[in-house]
């Protein structure tokens, strides 16, 4: 297969996969993977075996996906996308402690290659902290609620810019009935940034049940003066008039 007909699969196949036809992706890459050398194609046998995991996971063929991300780290151990798409796999499986040794040891490479003057991965840190949400999350699943924080906070401290991450900081807070850190976050969240309703609509959700009403519909009616359609702003302030109505 000359250079530029394996190119052009390569666009193919990235097409096809983008347009949610895996079928035919899966028959491209396999057609590549077909005709690769394992010593001077290695790019294209990278990439082949990545895509090929995405798809199996796609399709629900877990399995074939670890097979196929762990093909990709054995031919290029820094890949952190595959790193990461393994440790996603693992821990969807329950084998909580292969997904923490790949992503530990995703994540000291990329600290290693920083530390030594190497290309880091632009959106590493987004891809790290996707995966601590997503353990956070877990964790919350099982009410094991120091470490989700644990979990959150790390996301935070990957990626700044997830302000969703700090309203479920301060709902753990108050699960674990740390109501004053739970009121910090939340008024330190606002006061940072006005124009995330979340965190106010949150506050007021903190403020009604410390029994704080007139608070609370404060909060709702400052959301819904910027953000008329905010559905959610509009329930709790018609349910707290409901309810403070129905005690008089």
């Amino acid at each position: 297969m000359i250079e530029i007909d394996r190119s052009e699969l390569l666009s193919k196949g990235r097409n096809c996969f983008d347009r949610g036809d895996l079928k035919r992706a899966s028959i491209i890459y396999n057609e590549l993977l077909e005709g690769a050398d394992p010593v001077n194609d290695r790019d294209t046998l990278v990439e082949c075996y990545f895509q090929m995991g995405n798809i199996f996971h796609h399709q629900g063929e877990i399995g074939k996906a670890i097979k196929a991300f762990n093909k990709v780290i054995e031919l290029e151990p820094s890949h952190t996308d595959a790193s990461i798409s393994l440790s996603v796999l693992y821990n969807d499986i329950g084998h909580y402690e292969s997904a923490k040794k790949v992503f530990v040891q995703a994540n000291e490479r990329v600290k290693a290659q920083g530390a030594s003057g190497g290309v880091e991965d632009t959106h590493v840190n987004k891809k790290f902290a996707g995966k601590h949400l997503e353990i956070a999350e877990m964790y919350m699943s099982y009410n094991r609620y120091d470490e989700a924080l644990f979990e959150y906070n790390k996301v935070i401290a990957l990626d700044p810019t997830l302000l969703n991450v700090r309203v479920n900081i301060a709902k753990v807070y108050a699960k674990k009935n740390f109501m004053a850190k739970a009121f910090d976050e939340l008024k330190r969240l606002k006061n940072e940034e006005p124009n995330y309703m979340e965190a106010r609509v949150a506050l007021g959700v903190l403020y009604y049940g410390a029994g704080q009403i007139l608070e609370a519909q404060s909060e709702w009616e400052r959301v819904l003066a910027k953000d008329p359609q905010n559905s959610e702003a509009a329930m709790y302030l018609n349910l707290s008039r409901t309810a403070t109505e129905t005690r008089i």
